[in-house]
């Protein structure tokens, strides 16, 4: 088997696909989300937070031999971790929603016993008292 026959059939396997087309779809969705943070959540943060743009937030630590300074970067730091946070929730509903969908249908309840056997629970009952 060639080198190119062998990688054809690993890259057209179905989960080889659906990989390619979720790497996508995620890189896609993780732009939105990003957008969705740095334009909308951030600035109703920051507003919160006295005016603060937390993407510009940094801490300086020194200073190069040219004199300009060292920045310790955290607020964007805290941006990626609210994309992350955002991403997660938004994956974590599509997720449970989904699997709403593939649940079975909930059991039908079990059919009533036969006529014989309530007949000789009764009987069994009965006779318990007697004893």
């Amino acid at each position: 088997m060639s080198l190119a026959s062998e990688f054809k059939e690993f890259a057209m396997r179905g989960n080889v696909i659906d990989l390619a087309v979720g790497v996508v779809i995620g890189a896609a969705f993780g732009t939105i989300v990003s957008s969705l943070v740095q334009g909308i959540i951030m600035p109703v943060v920051g507003l919160l937070t006295s005016g603060r743009d937390f993407s510009n937030l940094a801490l300086q630590i020194g200073t190069d031999a040219k004199g300009a300074a060292i920045l310790l970067k955290y607020g964007a730091f805290v941006q990626s971790i609210v994309d992350f946070l955002i991403i997660a929730v938004a994956l974590f509903i599509a997720l449970k929603g989904i699997n709403a969908l593939k649940k079975p249908p909930a059991a039908a309840a079990p059919p009533p016993p036969p006529r014989q056997e309530v007949l000789l629970e009764e009987i069994r009952n009965l006779l318990a008292k007697r004893a």
